[in-house]
């Protein structure tokens, strides 16, 4: 699916990369409008949704909070362990979220549009963006970040890492790599010169 004449900027990466750092910069600096993908999956699962429902009837009131929302954390402990089980919860969520972008993008007059989709390769979503950004960190650095951001363990943090594409496949299938393994200025430095170099 392509939209002539409009720059549809893929943002992915790894967890913990650094992706919204660079989707709020674009928005901040630049003014460019951004759908992310994990708006829309919480979207997805809000209360009375027909995933949510499914959701329930396929883990019970384990992944039942008491106001009947959603148990991310417990949601999270299957699929993050039992491939088949997130693999299930992907085929009721991805096909929303590719819908939502599909309206988004008709509907914005913009030129440049941004797409903030952690699994861009993973969901078969490249066919949405005209070129794909990848944010990239050490391995090491994701696994400290995910730990102190989300308070995991040590474990839980390398099992959310290997429920996707190591980073390295990922940065050899995008257009652009951005490194992030340091300060945010070198960041925002290249961020600068592809937009000025490439124009808008």
């Amino acid at each position: 699916m392509t939209h002539i004449n409009k720059r549809l900027i893929g943002i992915t990466g790894g967890i913990a990369t650094g992706k919204s750092t660079v989707s709020h910069y674009l928005a901040n600096t630049y003014q460019l409008p951004i759908l992310d993908a994990d708006l829309y999956a919480r979207e997805a699962v809000k209360i009375g949704s027909p995933i949510l429902e499914a959701i329930f009837t396929r883990y019970g009131n384990r992944v039942r909070m008491p106001d009947n929302t959603l148990d991310r954390k417990q949601l999270g402990e299957i699929i993050f362990n039992q491939l088949n089980e997130r693999r299930w919860l992907e085929s009721q969520i991805h096909p929303y979220v590719r819908s939502c972008f599909e309206t988004a993008i008709a509907q914005l007059e913009a030129k440049t549009i941004v797409l903030v989709i952690p699994l861009l390769f993973e969901s078969n979503m490249t066919d949405l963006v005209t070129e794909i950004w990848l944010v990239y960190c050490s391995r090491d650095e994701q696994i400290k970040r995910l730990m102190e951001r989300d308070r995991l363990t040590h474990e839980q943090a390398i099992a959310r890492l290997e429920s996707q594409l190591p980073i390295e496949k990922k940065a050899a299938l995008a257009n652009i790599v951005l490194d992030n393994s340091s300060t945010k200025e070198p960041l925002f430095h290249q961020i600068d010169q592809l937009l000025n170099v490439t124009g808008d």
